[in-house]
């Protein structure tokens, strides 16, 4: 742990995970199991161990079974609710809107709630220096959704959305893909990404994504965002039903969830 590891975290878990169903159909996507550890499970047992205190967790489709699987309290982590009661008209950028007020308390953790992930990404954040970060790795063929563009100095200089494993061919660049975990300073959430997601939903703008949020502020307002390397690392943003099954695969061996002895109760209330 270093003293550039954050206190708090803010998770998007608002989404009803469409592209998962049937296996969405009654549980919400952050609860649906990689070789039976619920994605979000994963994610809080790995903030915890880098030493969280708080997390506020943004939640709307089936808020109450996300409530009751990790309750007001997660081992040592106090948890906070926010609810989106539009999370199904309104995309990423507008659930960090919603959790505002909290990043406004100070640096944060930023992730999303589809990622099943090792607690070495989060080491390679705190490893920086550099005072706003994101996690990202080598864009493969396997892969879609965003990428981004490094420059060689290791800064994010742009992104290019909705990629797939067709684009690499096509590029005469290196894509790296986001893990969609960032750690962002305080001074940064009061001076650049809160006044930001206020612009945008102000704007009607409710559909966009953080990442969309993130290529303007990088693009158009200088935003400095540094990326931390996680090549050998695993991890897998969990979308479709062959997401699930390649994200169990690569922890097969379930080494990224240790069960530790005598964990309290994840259901205090």
């Amino acid at each position: 742990m270093t003293d550039f590891a954050p206190k708090k975290a803010v998770i998007l878990a608002a989404g009803s995970g469409s592209r998962l169903r049937p296996l969405t159909d009654l549980r919400p996507k952050p609860l649906v199991e990689v070789n039976g550890t619920p994605i979000l499970h994963n994610a809080l047992r790995h903030l915890e161990a880098v030493g969280v205190e708080t997390v506020a967790i943004v939640v709307g489709y089936r808020k109450d079974a996300i409530q009751y699987a990790c309750g007001t309290q997660f081992g040592a982590i106090q948890i906070k609710y926010i609810e989106s009661s539009v999370f199904e008209r309104t995309g990423s950028a507008y659930s960090l809107w919603l959790a505002r007020d909290v990043l406004l308390c100070g640096d944060h953790y930023l992730l999303e709630g589809d990622i099943f992930f090792e607690e070495d990404s989060l080491h390679c954040l705190n490893q920086s220096k550099c005072a706003d970060v994101a996690a990202v790795a080598p864009f493969d063929a396997r892969m879609q959704g965003s990428a981004v563009l490094l420059s060689e100095d290791g800064f994010i200089t742009g992104f290019r959305m909705k990629q797939s494993g067709a684009d690499l061919s096509d590029s005469d660049q290196t894509l790296f893909k986001t893990l969609n975990l960032l750690r962002i300073s305080a001074s940064t959430l009061r001076t650049t990404i809160v006044p930001a997601l206020d612009d945008i939903v102000g704007s009607g703008a409710t559909q966009a994504y953080t990442e969309e949020l993130l290529a303007f502020l990088i693009e158009r307002r200088g935003l400095q965002l540094a990326a931390a390397r996680c090549d050998h690392l695993r991890w897998w943003e969990i979308d479709t039903p062959d997401d699930l099954r390649l994200a169990n695969s690569l922890f097969a061996d379930n080494s990224a969830t240790p069960r530790q002895p005598g964990l309290p109760d994840n259901r205090l209330q």
